[in-house]
């Protein structure tokens, strides 16, 4: 296993050099901070059976599919939202609901509108339910994708399976681990 622990171009450079050199033939490839976009520019033919983590993907369910169907026409390319982008979202539409909940005297308190958020459950088309432990950290499942083969894939965005999920409580370190000075004890 070769894992990539770069991103964006130098990643994409990384995974074609690999073939370039036939280390793709004896060994499997792994991205640690990758795109569906990435896999779109390395092509299916390069990136087939390149492993890589995150915690969304357009096609996992309806609610993501509904949600690239609504941001499909404002994304560059008209290609579908990448993690990040999706977290914005969510993160942004979360902090919103926290504020309608507050109402207008209390919302210009940062410190309230973070401990509701800490404390109301999350609840989007990106991510769908999940929660905002005490230090801050989104607790959503991880996936382990794969890149499909160009036989398995049914359009241009249409590249990445599932391969594994791990739940929230075992894919991120326990609270009591962490140190965080936002925890109190």
């Amino acid at each position: 296993m070769i894992g990539f622990a770069s991103a964006g171009a130098d990643m994409i450079n990384g995974v074609k050099q690999a073939h370039e050199f036939g280390l793709a033939r004896r060994t499997k490839l792994a991205a640690l901070l990758s795109h569906v976009t990435d896999v779109v520019a390395i092509g299916l033919d390069l990136a087939v059976g390149l492993f890589m983590t995150g915690s969304f993907y357009w096609d996992l369910n309806d609610r993501t599919r509904a949600f690239y169907k609504r941001v499909s026409g404002k994304m560059p390319g008209g290609g579908p939202p990448n993690m990040i982008q999706a977290g914005c979202y969510a993160g942004t539409l979360h902090y919103l609901k926290a504020l309608a909940a507050l109402g207008v005297a209390k919302k210009a308190d940062g410190a309230a509108v973070v401990a509701l958020m800490k404390a109301m459950p999350t609840d989007d088309d990106a991510f769908g339910k999940a929660s905002i432990r005490a230090d801050g950290l989104a607790m959503l499942t991880a996936y382990l994708f794969e890149a499909k083969s160009q036989a398995e894939s049914n359009s241009k965005w249409d590249v990445l399976k599932v391969v594994a999920n791990t739940p929230p409580d075992q894919a991120w370190r326990p609270l009591a681990e962490g140190g965080c000075s936002l925890v109190k004890a």
